[in-house]
Formats: structure tokens, sequence, C-alpha cells
């Protein structure tokens, strides 16, 4: 496992002008996933690099550096268990900004040394199956080029902005003083929004977040809503010498019991179901999940909440009713937290609010409902709606990303054959354990679609399911194998078994990401595998005691 060369550029006729850097790996992406694969397999003596799109390690951390970027899991168990590196790390906050999210990624990849592994400002946009010799060509927009054997492309779920359509925004209308930006590319040196008008199009988790951090210095926050957000309050704070020392009393086992619980955090559903229980019983115990705030609401919850209607509807009228109690204008409130739910309760992604409520309390802060006035075009001025333009100095797109496969297929991968992962998965994606793919051989792709991902605490996944992809690299490698890739009956089989576990649930029942709702045309399916993260390693597990079922190893 050497190297052979390296600092290849490609011509364009093809021909490359220096010889190639062959590896026995290549990563794509520097999150969480990113990051374990690396010093995993240099662990294990692999020839291994990683290529960054970003000036530094974070993956999603890099790029959300918007206003308010802010994790939605307790940072006590946003981190690695892995070689125990919480022992010399602590957050200073409960859920961490996006800066202390840098601090953490550097602290981690100063303490595995890992720098001299990885290509930074390296964006990927082509990998191509070499079949002769069972080798990646893989391609970044520099003009280097690499030869692997494994490809792990480390995209996360939320790495391919997506751009609405409305008129204007493609040719670059707008000509505001701070100018038009998508959260998940803000401008790295940031953006004072002191004493400007802000428009924030979009109500998910970024455009919660913008919209609490301008409401406190701009002139005025026009907020455009499509979709109400069900949002917890995050009950963030400044965490204290003295609770930060409290938390590292147990960390080490709250890290461990991730593993065995649905969604990776050191919480599950309670075992009761809320349509079995009384008013005042099931009134009690959605106050304490309320109170200790978080995801809890959501993913602590009763465990019949995103399968029955009737115990669905108790939890979306406790959280109605709680918003509406915050908002003082009723016509607004009704906006905020209909009486009767637009889609079931839980199925779209929520987000964790601190002021996001209270803030249309203020008279700098406009709901725009474009449900009765859509978006019709964006003018040199702001936003022009169905009845009014709103002039604005400030435009941001916090409308989501092309969820899940957008990370993957941004890449023009083709594999045996010239078929790129584009065109296969054109009319929907199937493939086997949320890994890999018919015709794609050493493709591994991690926390990608049909996996738990986006259902499940990120560095959790990144260790549960990079250990499982680490393990068949070193089973086809020491086995003395060339090629693993996925059989066409176990993509379909791993197909039909997500299908029948989202179908038994509420969540078809809501236009969401999950379900790719938010892309034109794109196929409506769901992106990730929904039977939780214990389900899904003893689907691997299984598969692993057949010798690898499902896998061709040749």
């Amino acid at each position: 496992m050497t190297c052979i060369g390296a600092g290849t550029h490609i011509k364009g006729d093809g021909m490359t002008t220096t010889h190639t850097a062959e590896l026995d790996v290549l990563v794509i992406g520097a999150g969480f996933a990113g990051i374990y694969q690396l010093d995993r397999l240099r662990d294990l003596g692999y020839n291994v690099q990683l290529w960054e799109a970003g000036a530094g390690p974070g993956g999603i951390w890099y790029w959300n550096c918007y206003p308010g970027a802010r994790v939605d899991s307790e940072g006590a168990i946003y981190q690695f268990a892995y070689k125990e590196l919480w022992k010399n790390w602590r957050y200073r906050e409960l859920f961490p900004g996006w800066a202390e999210m840098r601090d953490y990624f550097r602290y981690v990849v100063d303490a595995l040394d890992l720098d001299r592994s990885i290509s930074y400002n390296r964006r990927v946009v082509s990998a191509v199956f070499d079949e002769t010799n069972h080798r990646w060509v893989v391609q970044a927009e520099d003009g280097s080029t690499v030869r692997a054997r494994f490809l792990v492309p480390c995209t996360g779920f939320g790495s391919s902005p997506h751009y609405p359509d409305y008129p204007g925004i493609a040719d670059g209308a707008f000509t505001g003083e701070a100018g038009i930006h998508h959260t998940a590319r803000w401008p790295q040196g940031d953006i004072d929004m002191t004493g400007l008008r802000v428009a924030v199009i979009g109500t998910g988790a970024s455009g919660v977040q913008v919209a609490q951090e301008a409401a406190k210095v701009a002139s005025e926050v026009y907020v455009f809503q499509r979709t109400p957000n069900t949002a917890f309050p995050m009950k963030q704070k400044q965490l204290t010498d003295a609770e930060q020392d409290e938390l590292q009393v147990d960390i080490g086992e709250r890290l461990a019991r991730r593993l065995t619980t649905f969604a990776g955090f050191d919480y599950d559903f309670i075992p009761e179901n809320a349509a079995d229980l009384d008013p005042d019983t099931r009134t009690q115990r959605y106050e304490a999940l309320w109170e200790h705030g978080g995801f809890r609401f959501w993913l602590a919850t009763f465990q019949d909440i995103l399968v029955d209607p009737k115990a669905n509807d108790t939890a979306y009228a406790f959280w109605r009713d709680r918003v509406r109690a915050r908002v003082k204008d009723p016509i607004v409130a009704a906006k905020l937290a209909p009486t009767e739910p637009i889609h079931p309760f839980g199925v779209k992604r929520p987000s964790l609010e601190q002021t996001y409520f209270d803030i249309f309390n203020q008279d700098n802060v406009h709901l725009v409902d474009q449900y009765e006035t859509p978006i019709a075009e964006i003018t040199s001025k702001g936003v022009r709606t169905s009845d009014a333009e709103y002039e604005v100095d400030l435009v941001v797109l916090a409308t989501c990303f092309d969820s899940v496969t957008g990370g993957l297929t941004a890449i023009d991968i083709r594999g045996v054959g010239g078929q790129s992962l584009k065109e296969k998965w054109e009319d929907g994606f199937a493939n086997h354990l949320g890994v890999t793919t018919k015709g794609f051989p050493n493709l591994l792709f991690a926390y990608g679609p049909g996996s738990p991902a986006a259902f499940c605490n990120g560095p959790t996944c990144a260790e549960a399911q990079g250990e499982r992809i680490v393990q068949a690299i070193e089973y086809v490698t020491r086995g003395g194998h060339s090629r693993i890739e996925s059989t066409d009956e176990a993509d379909e089989r791993w197909r039909q078994l997500e299908e029948d576990i989202v179908n038994a649930s509420l969540f078809p029942q809501g236009k969401s990401w999950y379900m790719g709702d938010n892309i034109p045309g794109k196929k409506r399916q769901m992106l990730l595998y929904t039977g939780g993260l214990t389900s899904y390693l003893g689907e691997w597990e299984s598969s692993v005691q057949a010798d690898y079922a499902g896998f061709t190893i040749s």
C-alpha cells in the first residue's frame, strides 16, 4: 500500500502532464464521516487521502457560517466517541454554534495529525471507474487527479444547496447593498445585518436561526413562510466551568448509549402509546419533554406519535397551544401554528428555536404568508409577491438542499459501462444497506441515501456506519479480492424494505425534503432508512454473518 506518485493535472485532451497519484482509498469530505474514514483506514495501513472542497475541516460546519448557525444536538453527544477524544474537549455552549464546531474539528484534526493526509480547497468534479484496472480515476476542479482502488464519498445529506427558480435569481437581478446569499454558501467574512432591511426566504432550520439573529439588529425583517415550522425550544445556554465538569462525569457512558437508540442520541422513545393514556398523564409527559428542550419532544416521546394519527394529533395540539401563547397577534399566531396541522406532526424536520416565535411580537419583524401571496420574482430592489414588493438590502435564501442524493449526483460519478450515478438514480435511487449500488464497484458512500443519516445523530452514524464500511474494505482487501458491489436483487430488497417501513408511518403524508418534495422533478421517495439505527446495524450484521450477503465480491 504505497504511493506511486502525485501532483498530476489533466490537460484538455485528457492526457496527464505528470504521473498520477495511486491510492488505496480516496475519501471525499472532511466532516465527521470523512474524518473517521481517513483516520481508521490510515491506522490500518492503507494509503489514503481525503479531498475537501472547503478551506478547512468540518464539512457542513465549514460551510454553515450564517448568523445564528448552531447545532441542534446537545454538544456533549455531538462529538466522536472515537479514541476517547472527548477526554480533552469541552464545549462552551449547550448547543454549540458554528465557530465552536470549527474549533472542535480543528482539535480533532490536530489530535489525530490528519492535515498531512487532507487536501483542502479541492472540489471533486468527476470519478470514472477504470474497468480494466479496477480503479477509480478521480478529478478535482483544480485539475488534480488520482487513481484509487476504493472511493468513499462522505458528502453528507446537506452539501448541494437548492436555489429556487424565482425569476431574477439566476440573472442576478437583485442589487441590494448586502446581496443575495444562500445560507449554505454564506460569505466566510460574514455580513453585518445592523440597520439592514432583510428578507428571509424559507423557514427551515437556517431560516429560523437567521431570522432570530436579524430581528436583534436589522431595521426590518420579512420572513417569507410557506410551511410553518414546528420548532421546539432549544433551551440554549452558556456552560459554566461547573456545568462542563458535570457533563464530563458520565460522558463516556452517554456516548456509548447512542448506539443502542433509534436516532443515535442518548435518549429514546417512551415505550408507551400516547393514545392509551388519559389526557392529564399524557400532558404531564409532554410538559417534561418540553421543559427539557432539544429534540426530546420529537425523538424521546411516545412510541406511537409517528404512526398513529390520533396520537400524533395530541402532540400537535400541545405544540400549537404552547406556540400561540407566545405570539400576541392572533392572526400571526394562527399562521405560525394553525388550528389544524398542515401535515402530521414530526414528519418534516423540526427545528430548535430560542426566540423565533417571540420575534413576531416586534414591530420590525413581519410574516409574509407565501400561500396567500406567493413570491413572483426577485427584483433589483427586493422580493415581489403577488400583491406587493418588499424593498430590502439583503436577501437570505434559506431554501434547503438537494438533500441526501444531491451531494453524490453533483459529482459526475460513472461506473461500469460509463453510466452515471445521476442517470441511474434519475427515477429514484436503490442501493444496498445505504452504502453501495450495482454497477459502481468499490464505491462505498457514507451518510448517504438509504442510510439512517438525517434520522441519526451525525457523529454516531459516522462511527457506526463508518466502521462497517471500513470492515467491508478490510474483508475485500485481506481476502485478496479486487471488487465489491451490491447486486440488483439486494438493491431492490433494500429499496422495498425502506418503502414498507415508511409506508407504515405518517411520513408520506407530509411534503418534505425527506421525501425529495423540495426539488422540482425529483422522484418522490423516502431518502433515508427510517427503521432506526439499531435496526440498521442489525441488517448489516445479518449480511456480514452470511459472508456479506447482497454484495458481489470478486
